[in-house]
């Protein structure tokens, strides 16, 4: 497992019925788990929420608040890197805090690398924790999502880190139709880092499935890799694609090229005074 460890900011206080309950530096929000199948363990704890997302039969939901003095939005911090969370009307936070796991592999291999400045790309950046963690390494990034409102939590995450003077280049974009063009202009790069969701549009309506187009983006992404790249990192939420999968495609484009080791492994968070697991999706990880 790929656990998230360090967390100070962030704590799952308990499981169960179908929900996850979260301690997010203070303020304790219920949300929609499809994995919990499971009770809880303690369910006078769950009285405490300070609120609770509703799922809607239509699609989307909304927040039912018990404590009115709740912000709109506070800070989230993980070993310097400071981000804004603010609960949206689609249950996410802006974090997803297991990807600490990678956070912390993209800063090892980074400054194991000892290279000067390496360049790293990060498609479906969503509010850029990657992003920042390679930055905070020393690398340079362009940051790549098709959301412009994602793009501008980004640009708040990079200053809140008082990182927005590093190298980085933030861009709304279909990402494949970006990697392609960077072919064009012979661009390369020796990281990439993708978190592709399970199914979503482009800027101008393109639709991405997962099942149906990650595999020629990999493919594509490859071309991008320089001579002696560092790692290429994928993430996903699907279920039901497991991270046996998405090893297979590594081994069958970046390891094929540039041989190195596949791991990939789900990603979890620890469930505080149990023994238990959230699991949290999967990551998938190449490194020379």
């Amino acid at each position: 497992m790929f656990i998230a460890k360090d967390l100070t900011d962030y704590q799952v206080l308990d499981t169960g019925d179908g929900m996850k309950l979260e301690n997010w530096n203070g303020v304790l929000l219920s949300r929609p788990d499809p994995q919990v199948i499971w009770p809880k363990t303690s369910p006078n704890l769950w009285q405490k929420a300070d609120a609770v997302y509703h799922r809607s039969e239509t699609g989307g939901g909304d927040w039912e608040t018990f404590n009115k003095s709740i912000p709109e939005r506070w800070t989230f911090n993980y070993k310097g890197l400071k981000m804004v969370v603010r609960p949206t009307g689609f249950k996410h936070t802006g974090i997803f805090p297991e990807q600490a796991a990678n956070w912390d592999w993209i800063r090892e291999k980074i400054k194991e690398s000892g290279k000067h400045e390496p360049k790293v790309l990060n498609l479906f950046g969503y509010t850029g924790g990657a992003s920042l963690a390679a930055l905070s390494a020393g690398a340079s990034v362009v940051h790549v999502d098709a959301a412009k409102s994602m793009i501008d939590w980004f640009k708040e995450n990079l200053a809140l880190s008082n990182l927005d003077r590093k190298p980085v280049r933030y861009i709304v974009d279909d990402c494949l139709k970006f990697v392609q063009r960077e072919q064009r202009r012979g661009s390369t790069y020796d990281a990439i880092i993708m978190d592709p969701p399970s199914y979503g549009r482009g800027k101008n309506g393109e639709v991405w499935k997962m099942d149906k187009d990650i595999y020629n983006l990999i493919v594509e992404c490859t071309k991008l890799l320089s001579r002696d790249p560092i790692f290429f990192l994928i993430n996903s939420y699907t279920t039901g694609l497991s991270h046996v999968v998405m090893d297979n495609m590594l081994l069958k484009t970046v390891a094929a090229k540039y041989k190195g080791k596949v791991k990939g492994d789900v990603l979890v968070l620890p469930v505080e005074n149990s023994k238990t697991y959230l699991p949290c999706g999967t990551a998938s990880r190449w490194e020379r």
